[in-house]
């Protein structure tokens, strides 16, 4: 047997606001005349994103003084910071991470006290004693359950807890290791109208997946993996803290530069994974023009990206949890068997790639 994902859960905050509804919030708190707002709106249409979510319950409102996390002022000041944004994090986080545990296990028919291991992920948030404490106790966990954390790796994030759960499992035969990743990407919405900021705050979106990893002959079996950093794109993607919550350096160049990168690695990808003969991928909605880069990469058929396009379409980019959304669709159809390539990306510019089996 090989370790293999058995069964993903998902959960997102709140009802789906609609990407015109956020779209009309941004031009409010950018204080956009009309021609700027245009074109705001028609990024916002182009983006291949109809709803997201958010646990802040302002991007929908249309008069500040109903706001409940911003400031009640055309201005927005006090801009909310880092302090205030966190304490939104460490309040809601854990009960998002429980909602998509739960499911996890209840679709696998697996009780909490047969989780060996927990390993959490997450880029937009930090707290200790953490949420994965936290989440121990809502899900009823054992204190001895081995914990680990993975913090601030971007939207690759996840890629890399799944790597570990191998690496347990492969020292551990009998694990039962539960990956959850919870991002709340929308509480580091920034205010200055610059292309960073813009282009952040027209795709990210809030939620939470956990995923069970096992060694079972059920699920996506895990077969090999590897790693890449494009050092052209290091400056194009990186995530940094400041006073006014988390810091996204996020070019319009990184569809291009993802595009480069893989063409260079071809060869690579070829001997390690025979991807000519890969009839699925599972590439991480970064954004529309990052699907449809990689896949014309590959010379592949716009088809291969319909999951991830749908998750972009219903929840926007949510950082690190986005592809375990992409990963349960696929899982869940009954269409898809044989051999995933699974790509994600993230501040480096870093490429994972997942080689799996249904």
């Amino acid at each position: 047997m090989n370790s293999s994902i058995v069964s993903i859960g998902l959960a997102n905050p709140g009802l789906p606001i609609k990407q015109a509804s956020i779209a009309g919030f941004m031009k409010f708190a950018h204080q956009l005349d009309e021609i700027e707002a245009r074109k705001l709106r028609y990024l916002y249409r182009k983006s291949g994103i109809e709803t997201r979510h958010s646990v802040l319950l302002d991007f929908e409102k249309k008069d500040p003084g109903d706001f409940t996390f911003f400031p009640n002022n055309n201005e927005l000041a006090p801009f909310p910071r880092t302090k205030s944004r966190m304490g939104v994090f460490t309040k809601t986080a854990p009960q998002l991470a429980f909602e998509a545990s739960k499911q996890c296990l209840s679709k696998a028919s697996t009780e909490a006290k047969e989780i060996t291991h927990l390993i959490l992920v997450s880029c937009t948030g930090m707290v200790a004693p953490g949420v994965e404490l936290e989440l121990m106790n809502l899900l009823g966990l054992g204190d001895s359950v081995e914990r680990y954390c993975i913090h601030f790796m971007g939207c690759y994030a996840a890629f890399t807890g799944l790597k570990l759960s191998d690496k347990i499992l492969k020292a551990e035969p009998e694990a039962n290791v539960l990956l959850v990743s919870v991002e709340l990407c929308t509480l580091h919405f920034q205010k200055e109208y610059v292309e960073d900021n813009i282009l952040a705050n027209s795709l990210f979106g809030d939620g939470a997946a956990a995923a069970l990893v096992k060694n079972s002959k059920e699920g996506l079996k895990i077969k090999s993996y590897m790693s890449k950093v494009i050092r052209e794109g290091e400056k194009d993607m990186a995530w940094g803290i400041g006073d006014f919550g988390f810091e996204m350096r996020l070019s319009k160049y990184i569809p291009s530069l993802l595009d480069e990168g893989i063409h260079q690695l071809k060869g690579i990808f070829e001997k390690r994974f025979k991807v000519s003969q890969i009839q699925n991928f599972a590439i991480h909605p970064g954004g529309k023009q990052i699907l449809t880069k990689v896949q014309e990469a590959f010379g592949l058929a716009p088809k291969v990206n319909f999951h991830a396009l749908e998750v972009l379409r219903n929840f926007g980019n949510m950082s690190s949890a986005t592809i375990l959304f992409v990963l349960e669709r696929m899982l869940q159809d009954p269409s898809v068997s044989g051999d995933i390539l699974s790509l994600g990306f993230g501040p480096g510019l870093t490429l994972e790639t997942l080689h799996l089996e249904k």
